[in-house]
């Protein structure tokens, strides 16, 4: 099974899971400031959950591809819907700051309630 990593943590999915569904099934804070509770719930139309992917992905989607070409993000900034992404190997992946993922730094660490 691959192992998808992200903030710090470790997971096992099935080849093929879709990157999302890995993602907020392990809790995972994919999503950054009012995009946890506005985005698009994966049809790949917001953007919010463009993440930065190392390792053995599908391509990218029809969708994917049309939503990276414009503002804020840019096709040339390499990032990649999670919600349009299947799981094939191992993965490293990194999310970004900004309401979209988009700018070229890390992601603040989420905020705890309690």
């Amino acid at each position: 099974m691959p192992v998808v990593r992200f903030a710090g943590r470790a997971v096992e999915c099935p080849a093929g899971a879709n990157l999302r569904t890995v993602l907020l099934r392990a809790r995972l804070p994919l999503y950054n400031s009012v995009a946890r509770a506005i985005n698009c719930r994966g049809f790949g139309t917001c953007g919010t959950c463009a993440v930065r992917i190392q390792g053995a992905v599908s391509e990218p989607t029809a969708v994917e591809r049309w939503r990276l070409d414009f503002p804020p993000h840019a096709p040339e900034a390499g990032l990649r819907l999670a919600c349009q992404v299947q799981v094939l190997g191992d993965l490293d992946v990194a999310k970004h700051a900004g309401v979209w993922g988009q700018r070229d730094e890390p992601a603040p660490p989420p905020k705890r309630s309690g």
